[in-house]
């Protein structure tokens, strides 16, 4: 996902013939070490979600609200070391941890490339990849990753072809990732399943599951399982059709303005109604943030780009094509809690 855009205030011709700025060695420097941060973190979190069953810290809860001002970061802290002594008692943990941060951020590294390589051939200055690590134990060790595009985007089939290759890129590497992780669901045991949160399979996932033969119904899934869920979760947020989200950017590239504004607004109504039937049919909060995030885009005002020339019919088949990817990424409840 990119960062806000502005409207071109020069002649689109002389912004193609122009050459985006290189990354200097700073900026490799610096973009680096929040990618390998990101890998410790991420990592952090593979070895959390493989864990068959974490220890809960033994401490008492306070008495008045006001202890939880202390409670809560000292439980955080104790579950944290817990972590660490499970993945030192067994280092396959470790190895199954660093798969899964490897495969995610594959996944998110090729979508940032796909916008990034664009923006390169338009000659529109972008930055590398920020990846932004998380706490661990918090998300999938990463609140994902994103370019910063510095200069105007200068035609309208510019600003598609930006807005789409990053979840198409993301999308092709995720493809191996899911077939991997489908071939090695195991078996689950009673045990793992009670008080269980249970991640709902995207379509896509179902398909494979159906060519081969698989059974998705009480498994335990691996590392790769876990990397594509996330993957295609945030493909699927990504290509909404709201405000600057990668979505929004296709949906204002193909059908303009006026239904770049309609069509954000059903999305968001219709996000907002599955939040509701999500925390009521599967005890889960978790549609009540994709409700904010699309709620916050919507007050982002899109630019428009110099030239408004439509799109040719090559690019209305990789509309299609995105549309399918959406399709098949979307979950309309990913969480269920027992």
């Amino acid at each position: 996902m990119s960062e806000t855009i502005r409207p071109s205030p020069l002649f689109y011709e002389r912004l193609l013939s122009a050459r985006a700025a290189r990354p200097t060695a700073r900026d490799w420097r610096r973009h680096t070490a929040l990618f390998l941060l990101t890998l410790v973190t991420a990592t952090i979190a593979g070895v959390m979600l493989v864990t068959p069953e974490l220890q809960e810290p033994e401490i008492p809860s306070p008495a008045h609200w006001l202890g939880y001002i202390f409670y809560v970061p000292e439980y955080y802290l104790r579950q944290v070391g817990l972590l660490f002594a499970e993945a030192v008692k067994h280092p396959s943990l470790i190895g199954q941890g660093l798969t899964f941060a490897c495969a995610l951020l594959a996944i998110l590294a090729a979508h940032e490339a796909g916008h990034y390589v664009a923006c390169r051939r338009y000659g529109v200055d972008a930055t590398l990849p920020f990846f932004i690590p998380a706490p661990p134990l918090f998300m999938a060790g990463t609140f994902g990753a994103f370019i910063k595009i510095k200069s105007p985007i200068p035609t309208r089939r510019a600003l598609f072809d930006i807005g789409v290759a990053g979840p198409l890129a993301g999308f092709v590497v995720a493809l191996p990732v899911a077939l991997a992780g489908i071939l090695t669901l195991q078996p689950a045991s009673a045990s793992m399943l009670d008080g269980a949160i249970i991640l709902n399979d995207p379509p896509l996932f179902r398909l494979m599951a159906h060519a081969f033969g698989i059974t998705l119904t009480n498994v335990q899934a691996g590392p790769l399982y876990f990397a594509a869920w996330i993957g295609l979760l945030e493909t699927s947020l990504n290509l909404m059709p709201v405000g600057q989200l990668d979505g929004g950017h296709a949906t204002y590239a193909v059908f303009g303005v006026r239904a770049h504004k309609v069509l954000g607004q059903a999305a968001f109504t219709v996000v907002a109604a599955l939040a509701l039937l999500g925390w009521r049919w599967h005890n889960s909060p978790s549609g009540f943030l994709y409700t904010v995030l699309l709620a916050v885009m919507l007050k982002v005002r899109h630019p428009q780009p110099e030239d408004d020339t439509l799109l040719d019919s090559s690019r209305m088949i990789v509309a299609l094509i995105t549309l399918l990817v959406f399709a098949l990424s979307f979950t309309p409840f990913p969480v269920t809690i027992i």
